[in-house]
């Protein structure tokens, strides 16, 4: 979901947990605005194969949360957004985009429903944009946006993760990937979500600002629990086949071009009523221009994004968007945009590295297979 590194001149600001991270030895960078952990000691690869082996907590406090009130919540939402909210029963969460009038992504979002709101989750970067777009079009609907500044968010992901979280509540092992509930962690009242970003069982924990370094220290007190950096959570995502908005979506990018049909619902489908939905209804009917696919390079050299992606007569026919290193098949991975005619699993493409055009070919997604827990 996140962007890219931020221009590092700029007034940094920080997490509740920026103390922990300085005092555990983690290598800081400008991200989205704010100081952030890119690795610790244990070095991204090592980071990278605990989260998918035991369990790792990732600092996403960055992110912007806020709530959704109002009767008309659902609907004032999805006059934005292209997903069928009004099916979502109370604790279930979707993944879904603001869209533009031309059916490109302003952003990727995770929406909850809960009781008596809406709770949202949006990227660092784009988190004030994101907040007061939705907040401008509110105007005719009885719904109100109130963000939640004073929170902290923290990420527990991996195979051990529900064992952790299970040890502060019993009720973590209950809930079903993409559910949320409040639980109490550390005598505290938390809202958590069984989701994640790395392909991994996990939860993100919605936790107020000062209680959130007591419980980061609970969490990483249990030998099963390592901090981990945006080194490895990019490419714990890449490896999973998830978006990263900015590169891999963007507000050129249409949901069904990005492979995120699944995305849409049924009757939004057929009704439309948000931003850019005949370009998308049209993308839906007719099969988009081009198309994401997953690049697998021979050999051993990673392709970073902006690569050029070349055809069979070696033109140029599209752009590494995410790449790199996986150390879960110690071997480069990609993602990029290609045209349709290109886009099906085995089709032999060349990417460019260092001015040289390396074999590689067209693979399905994700990499590595999803272990999301369904009940």
């Amino acid at each position: 979901m996140e962007p890219h590194l931020s221009d590092p001149t700029v007034s940094l600001l920080t997490t509740p947990l920026h103390a922990l991270h300085l005092e555990r030895g983690a290598r800081m960078v400008p991200f989205a605005g704010y100081d952030m952990p890119v690795q610790y000691p244990m070095g991204v690869l090592a980071e990278h194969l605990h989260t998918r082996a035991s369990a790792g907590l990732f600092d996403v406090s960055h992110m912007g949360q806020a709530r959704l009130v109002g009767p008309q919540r659902i609907a004032a939402l999805e006059a934005l957004v292209p997903g069928d909210l009004e099916i979502l029963k109370e604790g279930r969460q979707r993944y879904t985009v603001l869209t533009n009038d031309q059916g490109g992504i302003l952003d990727d979002l995770m929406v909850t429903k809960r009781a008596d709101d809406l709770f949202l989750v949006v990227n660092a970067a784009c988190k004030d944009a994101d907040l007061d777009h939705i907040e401008a079009h509110l105007a005719g609907f009885d719904a109100r946006l109130e963000r939640l500044p004073d929170t902290a968010l923290l990420a527990l992901q991996g195979p051990l993760a529900v064992s952790v979280l299970a040890g502060l509540d019993a009720r973590a092992a209950e809930m079903g990937f993409m559910s949320g509930r409040w639980l109490s962690l550390c005598g505290v009242d938390c809202f958590v979500t069984r989701s994640g970003y790395t392909g991994e069982d996990g939860f993100e924990i919605s936790v107020p600002a000062e209680a959130a370094l007591d419980l980061a220290q609970t969490l990483i007190a249990n030998e099963a629990v390592a901090l981990i950096g945006l080194g490895a959570r990019d490419s714990l995502r890449l490896e999973a086949g998830l978006c990263l908005y900015g590169s891999d979506i963007d507000t050129t990018t249409t949901p069904v071009e990005a492979g995120l049909s699944w995305i849409i619902g049924k009757r939004r489908r057929a009704e439309g009523g948000f931003p850019g939905a005949s370009a998308i209804q049209q993308d839906l009917a007719q099969g988009p221009k081009r198309c994401r696919v997953g690049l697998r390079p021979e050999g051993k050299a990673p392709v970073r994004a902006h690569s050029a992606i070349l055809g069979p007569q070696g033109e140029v026919v599209g752009e590494v968007t995410s790449g790199g290193f996986s150390p879960s098949l110690s071997a480069p991975i990609a993602m990029g945009m290609v045209p349709a005619e290109l886009a099906a699993p085995g089709t032999a493409v060349s990417l460019v590295v260092r001015g040289k055009a390396l074999p590689a070919h067209v693979v399905e997604m994700p990499f590595v297979a999803h272990r999301y827990h369904k009940a």
